[in-house]
């Protein structure tokens, strides 16, 4: 439901307004406007704040106090709870339905398997989400800006989770209709059950997400509904908060390294975005490392950042290598192909952003096979957090990056776990089946050629005897 706030702190809300972020464009536009793009050179746009006049913490911790609010619903929000630092929005027009109540795991048994000293792996687990992913983070805010601009419609291209979040704000809400894009195969049924019950207009185009992107783009501008990808700047700004939470659970002391799956890159350019305010804000006395892990199915940044060395180069991306490689894709018929479907894009929209948060984060970006985040996620979930495939993608490579003396054993490192276990069960059954033909038909083509931590079912004739046996034999 829309929930109004009851505070009469709020912070000024005229702070804000839309940057290029091409430095040689650096056009502006009024926060209260819908834009995707920059009208004069068409890059990407941020939400940017004339932060001398804004109402600002003198330390982070005290956001604490936030907590003795609780029975105010932005401030319940683990988005809106650090409302002073996206202040693009008055308390009494958030729109909230208590997404972020997250939680930062220390796990010393998936420590293990990575190769950290115990006490330094940490799981940030945004699967507790209302709609079960890290999404809701930026739905809410997008919702948000979306109803102040009197919407009635909102869009979004998905491989599952985007399309979940958007569906369950109108739903919940009942602010505006949701009208979704997936492509054809591209999508998980738990994620796509959650659309259709949320009641979302759902369009499935014959053709994959980068697919489904272009025609949503198209779509959205030609009939004036409002999109909610992460190329929406707003999306971006809810999602920042995410490593405000991380940084609250650590007592307000930064980690070493962040890691997290790279698929649109809407949430390593958010997480990048995040530290470069809090330390120009002095919040914060040093920024993390970032790593971005991309499936080896899929691996537009990983290849053009480390094999083609595409970088920020201060604003100044060399835009060549990137055509080439979107020509030679185009060319092959290439389509980004990986059981961790939230990252299966092969196009991502934030790259630019993407780079440059690779730049101020001193980052680094790597791929990992199938094999690998199906052997992670059976980790993480006998560690007590199922995730989705996409989520495992950043604990296989912070594996990758510690076997390569990359990532040190005594750093402190967070893992993020976008999206919840029944985002995917089929995946997850799979890999533990004792059922061959099925391990084969869903895993095997995928390269997957075992399940190193499978937890299988043990079969026993239906006799008492025989149960008790295996029961003492295996447990």
């Amino acid at each position: 439901m829309l929930q109004t706030a009851n505070s009469t702190s709020a912070p000024q809300t005229d702070l804000a307004f839309q940057r290029c972020i091409n430095p040689t464009c650096g056009a502006t536009y009024e926060a209260n406007s819908v834009r995707t793009s920059c009208d004069k050179c068409g890059d990407l746009l941020d939400i940017d704040y004339e932060w001398d006049r804004a109402v600002l913490p003198k330390k982070l911790s005290e956001f604490e106090a936030m907590w003795n609010q609780r029975t105010n619903p932005v401030r319940f929000s683990g988005v809106w709870r650090f409302h002073e630092l996206l202040p693009f929005v008055p308390q009494d027009k958030i729109v909230t339905v208590g997404e972020g109540q997250t939680l930062l795991q220390q796990t010393d048994s998936v420590g293990d398997y990575v190769g950290m000293n115990h006490g330094k792996l940490h799981l940030q687990y945004e699967g507790m989400n209302p709609s079960g992913s890290f999404k809701d983070n930026g739905m809410c805010a997008a919702v948000t800006h979306a109803a102040m601009m009197g919407a009635k419609r909102a869009a979004c291209a998905s491989t599952g989770n985007t399309s979940a979040s958007l569906a369950l704000y109108c739903s919940a809400t009942r602010l505006m209709r949701a009208v979704i894009f997936i492509g054809s195969g591209k999508i998980s049924y738990g994620k796509l059950s959650q659309a259709l019950d949320y009641g979302a207009l759902t369009v499935q185009i014959a053709g994959d997400f980068d697919d489904a992107m272009i025609r949503v783009k198209q779509v959205s501008q030609e009939l004036g509904i409002y999109l909610v990808n992460s190329v929406n700047p707003f999306r971006l700004e809810g999602q920042k908060t995410i490593m405000f939470r991380i940084l609250e659970a650590l007592r307000w002391e930064v980690p070493d390294w962040i890691v997290v799956p790279g698929g649109n890159l809407g949430n390593s350019s958010a997480f990048g975005k995040a530290f470069s305010e809090l330390k120009a804000l002095g919040l914060i006395d040093r920024m993390p490392r970032l790593a971005v892990i991309n499936a080896s199915g899929a691996d537009t940044l990983y290849e053009l950042v480390e094999r083609r060395g595409v970088r920020w180069n201060g604003g100044h991306v060399n835009m060549d290598p990137i055509r080439e490689y979107n020509d030679l894709m185009d060319r092959e018929g290439k389509k980004a192909d990986t059981i961790a479907s939230a990252i299966e894009i092969n196009r991502p929209v934030n790259l630019k952003k993407c780079l440059r948060a690779l730049d101020t984060m001193d980052g680094v970006v790597r791929q990992v096979s199938d094999q690998e985040i199906l052997d992670a996620k059976a980790k993480v979930g006998a560690g007590g957090f199922g995730c989705e495939p996409a989520s495992a993608a950043s604990v296989a490579g912070a594996k990758l990056l510690r076997r390569e003396g990359v990532i040190a054993p005594s750093d402190r490192v967070v893992c993020i776990l976008t999206g919840h276990e029944l985002k995917d069960p089929t995946a997850t059954v799979a890999y533990h089946t004792t059922d061959q033909e099925v391990f084969n038909k869903t895993l095997g083509s995928r390269g997957v050629t075992k399940a190193s931590h499978a937890n299988r079912a043990i079969a026993v004739p239906n006799e008492l005897d025989d149960i008790i046996k295996a029961i003492q034999l295996y447990s």
